[in-house]
């Protein structure tokens, strides 16, 4: 197991961030972290990276500490707000964070994957809001290390860069593993090979996507029919249809769809508060 929390709680005052939160994170898995605002999915990071102490529980990387210099070596992190010092250029950022790395990604792959070629002698001062997420990203890969955490990673993202980086992290997440949280759900629904939901700062959901869209069971059918679009959920959607064609009405541009991931999130964190 490369990430593990076990029973983690942490309180800021009168605030219970998390509540005896445990999931594991393993080699070739991206595991999408969701959640409300205030869920408790930056706290849980922070600890899983030894940034913050829990009250309870505990967190391990690699089996060990997160805070021993050996095993951040091995991690690769974007947090949700990062800043650089303004006079430097972006190859040099990027040349100095792979430095601290044993066996870190070449500076032109790294430009490449994240569309910084042509900022690589821009200094971090002029970059806009987008070339500065990009280069954040860049950092969290730069040292080829092997797990990859990032908090939000695409706020702030053109289309094409949040493309950019889901090929990209697809690719190298063989043998590696990537941890990330978002608000957009669609992102967790396509990459992710496992969701964990938080809420309230408990453990609501870990499995595969599908399970969780699966949680709300029923799927949508929607046709034009003599009085306008019909949308409706039924209980047996199969029987539903069948039942629609020997009924010999006229009817067109029938559509049968299961869950989104956003309908099942929604379902799930709504029915728990």
């Amino acid at each position: 197991m490369i990430l593990e929390l076990k029973e983690v709680s942490k309180a800021y005052g009168s605030i219970q961030a998390l509540r005896r939160v445990s999931f594991s994170v393993d080699r070739d898995e991206i595991v999408a972290l969701l959640g409300p605002n205030g869920a408790g999915k930056t706290t849980a990071i922070e600890i899983a990276l030894g940034l913050r102490s829990a009250d309870g529980g505990s967190a391990t990387v690699f089996g060990e500490s997160p805070r021993r210099t050996a095993v951040r070596r091995r991690i690769g992190v974007t947090p949700q707000d990062s800043g650089f010092p303004d006079m430097l250029r972006v190859a040099e950022i990027v040349e100095f964070v792979a430095a601290h790395y044993p066996d870190p990604m070449a500076l032109s792959d790294v430009l490449s994957d994240f569309g910084l070629e042509e900022l690589a002698k821009r200094r971090a001062g002029t970059l806009s809001g987008g070339e500065s997420r990009r280069l954040a990203l860049a950092l969290a890969f730069a040292g080829n290390p092997e797990l990859v955490v990032l908090d939000e990673p695409t706020t702030g993202l053109d289309v094409e860069s949040r493309r950019r980086l889901w090929r990209t992290l697809r690719t190298f997440c063989r043998d590696r593993c990537v941890i990330f949280t978002t608000h957009y759900l669609e992102e967790a629904e396509v990459n992710a090979t496992r969701v964990v939901v938080l809420d309230r700062g408990r453990t609501l959901f870990d499995g595969e996507p599908e399970a969780l869209r699966a949680r709300v069971g029923r799927r949508s059918v929607s046709y034009v029919g003599a009085n306008g679009r019909v949308a409706v959920r039924p209980d047996d959607a199969d029987e539903y249809v069948r039942t629609l064609v020997r009924s010999g009405n006229h009817f067109s541009d029938l559509e049968v769809t299961r869950p989104s991931l956003e309908e099942a999130f929604l379902a799930l964190t709504g029915a728990s508060r």
